[in-house]
């Protein structure tokens, strides 16, 4: 197996994941509804498991940090989302823009299973993130 395939799988997926999170807490903000909120933040704390799962495995592939999300990208993420609820900012326009942000999660994470040879154990990191994200999607449509 190649050994960079499994670094570039879990920086991705890395990164998905802290784009996630960042995401998640510019929406949390941005709504009051208690339930929405308690969804949203479960929603997080999946994120944020991918992503300590991540951390823990990769210095058995590398001995750098993996790749995380830039404050230029922190920044294009709240500016999207600032820009894209100023007319309309409604638990429905908010759970239409992660509906969004996650489908490009779940084809990243679909591209790496179909063309990368992966260990089986990040394989499975990435299956399941995939999973998770395709589920959060379903959860998600609750609120458009």
């Amino acid at each position: 197996m190649n050994e960079e395939n499994n670094i570039n799988a879990l920086d991705e997926i890395h990164k998905g994941s802290c784009m996630g999170i960042d995401a998640l807490n510019f929406v949390i903000d941005k709504t009051d509804a208690k339930e929405f909120k308690e969804v949203l933040e479960i929603e997080k704390n999946k994120y944020e498991k991918t992503k300590k799962q991540i951390e823990d495995i990769y210095l058995n592939y590398s001995d750098k940090e993996p790749h995380k999300t830039s404050t230029m990208n922190k920044v294009m993420t709240w500016y999207g989302i600032e820009m894209k609820t100023m007319m309309e900012s409604g638990n429905s326009k908010l759970a239409e823009l992660l509906i969004q942000g996650t489908n490009m999660g779940i084809i990243e994470g679909r591209k790496i299973l179909n063309h990368k040879d992966l260990d089986k154990d990040i394989k499975k990191i990435v299956e399941e993130y995939v999973k998770m994200q395709q589920d959060s999607i379903e959860i998600l449509k609750k609120y458009l």
